[in-house]
């Protein structure tokens, strides 16, 4: 930092860095600036004056001796006006350090402690049909990833399903690694033939329940009292009718309700209308698991609106997030307040000394 005696506090780069606290003691400095002239005038009416003609002197050296004379006395006379400059610089600088420039730094803290995804992903053997390109399972793998990619501070946990579920990735905040695991998602991940969705559900309401703490141990309390308000969610995306599994949907979905779970459904796919295939896509069982799980149903024919409905869940499932503003304040009164001091010692130098005798005459 530049000392204070230097002119680099008056630049006009310096002053636009400056926060004015109290920008009322600038609006005085003009108020000064006119006492100041009104005294000036006052002072000049009542000075008294005598005027003396010393003739022509036309000698070519008197002449000369006389013009160098009258300069010197000139530039001498101006010297009268610095005892006034002093004080009204002092006084003015006295202002400004009551004006308090200040310098502030604003640095914000954003803290969410986030939510909890599960995302139930069916890999049986019909999510390979293109109807979705390239096929269904491609295109929500891609999609899937985007939503992650779009997410912060929220932990993020992968179960594929098919005949059986499967838990691939526990909740994280690892998004590569999620991110990973969904690109190695196909359709023989899982040999087992048929669609579990009440598995898969389970699955995922193992890995977002809450665990039993011991009573005395407060630290632990208190991280069940955080994991509690943690919003949770399972997103399950499928193409097909619940033909598989141990557990039923519906038990599931209401499980999930009592742990605060709430479900979002996705049936991919579009829905043929010949007969042989009119069952590919059981949109009852999902909207009824979608109802119970107080969450939504959607439905994506393709894959803009497969991306539709991941953005739509993203907007709905939102951490609230807490913003801490930390103002760093720098006061920088004190270095005007030195230069006041200084001009006017000045003045009461110039005052107080044969010299302000000899200004003011």
């Amino acid at each position: 930092m530049e000392p204070w005696y230097s002119l680099h506090w008056f630049s006009p780069a310096q002053w636009q860095q400056f926060h004015i606290a109290n920008p009322l003691a600038l609006s005085l400095i003009p108020a000064i600036l006119l006492l100041f002239s009104i005294r000036y005038y006052l002072h000049r009416n009542a000075t008294q004056r005598l005027n003396m003609s010393l003739g022509q002197l036309n000698l070519p050296r008197a002449r000369g001796k006389e013009i160098r004379v009258q300069t010197t006395r000139s530039l001498l006379s101006s010297l009268r006006y610095l005892l006034p400059i002093s004080v009204f610089a002092g006084v003015t600088l006295v202002l400004v350090a009551l004006a308090r420039p200040q310098i502030v730094r604003e640095q914000r803290d954003e803290q969410s402690e986030g939510i909890d995804i599960m995302m139930a992903i069916d890999v049986s053997e019909s999510m390979s049909d293109t109807d979705l390109p390239p096929t269904r399972l491609a295109a929500a793998r891609r999609v899937a990833q985007t939503f992650v990619n779009g997410r912060q501070n929220d932990r993020i946990g992968l179960v594929v399903f098919a005949g059986e579920a499967f838990s691939l990735c526990p909740l994280t905040t690892d998004y590569g690694l999620v991110k990973q695991y969904l690109s190695d998602l196909n359709d023989r991940m899982i040999r087992t033939s048929g669609t579990a969705i009440g598995d898969a559900l389970a699955r995922c309401i193992n890995r977002m329940r809450d665990r039993s703490n011991s009573t005395t141990d407060t630290t632990r309390q208190e991280a069940a009292q955080r994991q509690q308000a943690r919003s949770k969610v399972i997103i399950l995306l499928s193409d097909g009718d619940n033909t598989a599994g141990n557990i039923d949907p519906v038990t599931a979905a209401r499980l999930a309700k009592i742990f605060n779970i709430r479900i979002y459904t996705i049936a991919v796919g579009r829905i043929s209308a010949s007969t042989a295939q009119a069952g590919t896509v059981d949109e009852g069982i999902l909207k009824t698991i979608a109802t119970i799980g107080n969450g939504s149903f959607f439905r994506a024919t393709d894959t803009r609106r497969l991306r539709a409905v991941f953005a739509q869940i993203s907007k709905l499932e939102k951490s609230p997030v807490r913003v801490r503003v930390y103002e760093d304040v720098q006061d920088y009164y004190r270095i005007y307040l030195y230069w006041a001091i200084s001009f006017l010692l000045f003045a009461l130098f110039l005052k107080n000394t044969i010299f302000g005798n000899v200004l003011e005459d």
